[in-house]
């Protein structure tokens, strides 16, 4: 039987490739709508953060995250995905 292929991700804040499952995604939507994406299955352009809070602040910091997502992100959405990196 044939091995089922796990997809991985790469994390906007150390760089590194890991399972998508243990990432936290955020979405920019074609309207321009930046939200967390706690499914997986919205649709938009996506980047990926580790559910570590070193994590979050390096892509916080360098603004890995806006530039991957092509927009700036508001106070508001780095404090709900802060939120939802901390609770895990």
């Amino acid at each position: 039987m044939k091995a089922k292929k796990i997809p991985l991700r790469m994390c906007t804040g150390c760089m590194e490739m890991k399972p998508k499952k243990e990432l936290v995604r955020v979405v920019k939507s074609p309207e321009g709508d930046v939200s967390i994406d706690l499914t997986g299955k919205k649709s938009g352009r996506g980047a990926y953060v580790c559910k570590s809070i070193e994590c979050f602040e390096k892509a916080f910091k360098t603004k890995r995250l806006s530039r991957n997502l092509e927009t700036n992100i508001s106070e508001e959405i780095y404090e709900k995905l802060k939120d939802e990196v901390s609770n895990e």
